[in-house]
């Protein structure tokens, strides 16, 4: 179950959702999962801005909406003071991910 997903690191958890969202395949579970892993985590400073970019990117391309998920990562995003550790596309696909869902 919810505890499984501990055995997988940030970015192996972005991966997971990336490419379900990228081949097209539903799994609304799966998302729900990942997402109350990834909301349910006391610090998100683990996740490196790539990993972010893709998990919010990934849910707003599969159209799985999960509000916390956004939230906790909207929040760890904008105290981080500045965005000097985002790539420009990191950035602006995370942008668009929150505009979409």
């Amino acid at each position: 179950g919810q505890d499984r997903l501990n055995l997988f690191g940030p970015q192996a958890l972005s991966n997971i959702a990336l490419a379900f969202a990228k081949a097209g395949e539903s799994h609304p579970k799966l998302f729900q999962k990942i997402g109350d892993h990834v909301a349910g985590r006391i610090s998100l400073d683990s996740f490196n801005p790539q990993a972010l970019s893709n998990t919010v990117w990934a849910f707003a391309t599969a159209g799985e909406s999960h509000p916390e998920l956004f939230k906790k990562i909207g929040n760890h995003i904008a105290g981080l003071g500045c965005f000097d550790s985002f790539k420009p596309q990191e950035l602006s696909n995370t942008v668009w991910a929150c505009a979409t869902v």
